[in-house]
């Protein structure tokens, strides 16, 4: 999933760090910068981010950088962005935490930080599109608990639909291996080696489906799951249970330790 951000803080040096190393995530899309609170109001309610980097204990007090500005942002947008805070100090974390950060980064910023706090993204936005809302809901509340139902939508798998005139094939996405671009069309690889086409671009579906399938090339769309190997050095990843391998690229190296980070949170021993 791609996030479009801004970075609100006092200090320009500190802006061009964070700058710097969001640049090493594909996933990630500049749009604009400011030094205090006015301007960091006004370039988000102009380009209306997904995330907003903001530094709440500024050098310069003349700025008025803090939590206050997510309590503006309340008065004039129907969605906040995700805000994430960027700062020297440990201690004002707590502070932060009752105005529901997505995040909360101690200075200098460092691709591990943007890999984890990436991470938290995509698994909170999986969480909020697998819960189903019931109109119903405040006036009758449902037999079941909100709690059960939302377990039950995590556990199902989703359906991916390839339909042409009138004939509708299913596919279950734990059974897709990997996606290949073919001009503007897409092949569809499964695990039990058949292939299947879809007439819509590779680029569409980076736009419709999150982890675990991730873009690791132009030409390609991985289910992470499905990785048995990575080979940094020879940029390449292997499919479990067959010979084959993906190349991923420079431009793509984000996503592939988005990877390799989500693996090693799991159930993992490194030896």
């Amino acid at each position: 999933m791609n996030y479009s951000y801004v970075i609100v803080d006092d200090n320009q040096e500190s802006v061009l760090e964070t700058k710097a190393v969001a640049d090493g995530f594909s996933e990630l899309t500049f749009l604009a910068s400011a030094n205090n609170y006015e301007e960091g109001l006004n370039i988000i309610l102009e380009h209306n981010p997904q995330l907003v980097f903001l530094e709440i204990d500024p050098a310069d007090k003349k700025s008025n950088l803090s939590l206050v500005l997510i309590n503006e942002l309340y008065r004039y947008l129907k969605v906040v962005p995700k805000i994430i805070v960027t700062t020297k100090k440990k201690d004002l974390a707590f502070d932060a935490i009752q105005y529901e950060v997505a995040d909360y980064i101690i200075k200098p910023v460092s691709r591990v930080h943007l890999i984890k706090t990436i991470l938290k993204l995509e698994k909170s936005s999986a969480v909020e599109e697998s819960v189903t809302v019931l109109p119903q809901l405040a006036i009758e509340p449902p037999i079941v608990p909100v709690v059960q139902q939302e377990t039950t939508a995590q556990k199902e798998p989703l359906i991916l639909c390839i339909k042409s005139y009138g004939d509708y094939r299913y596919i279950d996405t734990r059974d897709i291996a990997y996606f290949q671009a073919d001009n503007n069309s897409t092949d569809i690889h499964l695990n039990n080696g058949e292939m299947i086409t879809a007439f819509k671009t590779l680029k569409h579906f980076e736009g419709v489906l999150s982890y675990p399938f991730v873009r690791i090339h132009n030409s390609y769309i991985v289910n992470s799951h499905c990785i048995s190997r990575i080979h940094t050095g020879n940029s390449v990843c292997y499919i479990k249970n067959t010979a084959i391998k993906l190349p991923f690229s420079k431009s793509y190296k984000g996503n592939i330790d988005l990877i390799i980070a989500e693996i090693s949170s799991g159930n993992y021993l490194e030896i």
